[in-house]
Formats: C-alpha cells, sequence, structure tokens
C-alpha cells in the first residue's frame, strides 16, 4: 500500500468516528434489574411502570428445546426502536439481555440464551414514539438434551 493511500484511508475513517454511536452501559445504569427475582419486578426496574402492546414484535423460539443450555431465541420488528429487552421466568435473574438499537438499525435478532427448565421468554421494544410493544413465547425444555 502506498503512503498517500494509507493517509486517505485513514482520514475517511477518522472524519467517520463522530457518526459512530456507542451503547449505553445498562449494567450501570440500571444495576437492581439485573439482580431482580421476578420478571414483573425486572422490567419495572428496567422501563419504570409500562403497560406495552402485544403487537408489532415477532418471538420465534422452540416448541421444545433439546438443550436448555443453548435455546435459540429469533426477534424480529418493523417497529422503529430505541431497546430491546429480553425477560424470561425460570432463571434466578429475570433480565437476560437490553439491546441499545441506533437509528435506522432494523430489529432481528437471533440470539441464544440459558434457561434450566420450561418457562416463557418475554421480549419488550421501546419504540422510539415512546411506546411499548411486546411479545411471549412459552416452551419446553427437555431435560438433560433428551426430550423425554
Amino acid at each position: 500500500m502506498k503512503r498517500r493511500e494509507f493517509i486517505r484511508i485513514g482520514a475517511t475513517a477518522l472524519m467517520s468516528l463522530p457518526m459512530i454511536s456507542f451503547s449505553k452501559d445498562f449494567r450501570k445504569e440500571k444495576p437492581d434489574a439485573w439482580t431482580s427475582k421476578k420478571l414483573d419486578d425486572a422490567i419495572k426496574k428496567v422501563y419504570g411502570d409500562i403497560k406495552p402492546t402485544e403487537k408489532g414484535v415477532k418471538l420465534k423460539t422452540p416448541e421444545v428445546a433439546n438443550n436448555g443450555g443453548q435455546i435459540p431465541i429469533k426477534i424480529k420488528s418493523k417497529i422503529p426502536a430505541k431497546t430491546v429487552a429480553v425477560f424470561q421466568d425460570v432463571n434466578p435473574e429475570s433480565l437476560v439481555a437490553i439491546f441499545d438499537v441506533m437509528e435506522g438499525q432494523p430489529v432481528d435478532y437471533l440470539i441464544k440464551i440459558k434457561m434450566k427448565k420450561t418457562g416463557s421468554v418475554y421480549v419488550i421494544l421501546e419504540g422510539t414514539d415512546g411506546k411499548f410493544y411486546s411479545a411471549k413465547s412459552s416452551f419446553k425444555v427437555a431435560l438433560g438434551g433428551c426430550e423425554g
């Protein structure tokens, strides 16, 4: 690579730095939410006292998860979002993850979570319109990695 080309690429990268948005550290901003044992309490500590609408968010989970250590969760929505939070109702701590959505970024996530037994996963999307949207999915977790 020639010196001038290297300088041009470096200058272009530096000029684009102000456009990069860094995510919030939700563990520091809302530390009590991460230790909440009950679902409603965790949601309240993240978003306050809200009444989410059960529409606009698609949540896909397996009917039976063969391995409780790797349960695929697919979250999709066309609603412009500020944050997306994932909760579950069987592990000791209810809050699983919070995603800070950059402006214009689509909500189309595939994550894997752990659950120790049969239960439900809840997703709450905070829209850029200030409203909250949710989805819920219940499924079975096979013990010992087998469907029995």
